[in-house]
This record gives C-alpha cells, sequence and structure tokens, in this order.
C-alpha cells in the first residue's frame, strides 16, 4: 500500500476521516534511528493492507509534530476512528509495532 505523507492540509482527511486503522511515523532525514525504523514501517505498509500507513517530516511539518507532542523521533502514533489509541517512541522490532495496532 503507498505510504502517504501527512501535512497540516491533509492530516484531517487523511487520518480524523479515516475508517481503517491510522499507523503515522514521525521522522527526519537527519535521524539516524529514523532510518532503521523506516524500512520496517514500510513493510508493513506493504504486507497490512488492512490499515494505513502515513509519515510526517518534522523538518516539513513542525505544526504537526508539536501537536501531538512529538518530542523525540521516530515517533509512532496510532489513530482509530479519528482518535489516537496508542504510541510508541524509539526504535522497535516489527513486532512491538503490530502489537500497537
Amino acid at each position: 500500500m503507498e505510504i502517504k505523507a501527512l501535512t497540516s492540509e491533509n492530516f484531517e482527511a487523511e487520518v480524523l476521516k479515516e475508517s481503517k486503522t491510522v499507523l503515522i511515523d514521525f521522522w527526519a532525514s537527519w535521524c539516524g534511528p529514523c532510518r532503521m525504523l523506516s524500512p520496517v514501517v514500510d513493510q508493513i505498509a506493504e504486507e497490512r493492507k488492512d490499515i494505513k500507513v502515513c509519515k510526517v517530516n518534522i523538518d516539513e511539518q513542525p505544526e504537526l509534530a508539536q501537536k501531538f507532542d512529538v518530542m523525540s523521533i521516530p515517533t509512532l502514533l496510532v489513530f482509530r476512528d479519528g482518535k489516537q489509541v496508542n504510541s510508541s517512541v524509539g526504535v522497535r522490532p516489527k513486532q512491538d509495532i503490530l502489537n500497537l495496532l
């Protein structure tokens, strides 16, 4: 499944009004742990057609990071029915991320 880049402009439509569970990866290009986690998130997006996977580049969308109190990256947030239901900070094994969903 395609990974959607989130912005302040498309956040409501892509996340809050989405009927599927949404996994959001907050990341930055200069972040080593983010580069380690990214292939795992990509793999989950490919394997799990029942969820929507999105990414937020915090350098390009600092207001979204601030809105969700993202203090460290990588941060993963899980939304269901427009509400945040889970989160994780730092690099995690794939199974831990799947358990968040």
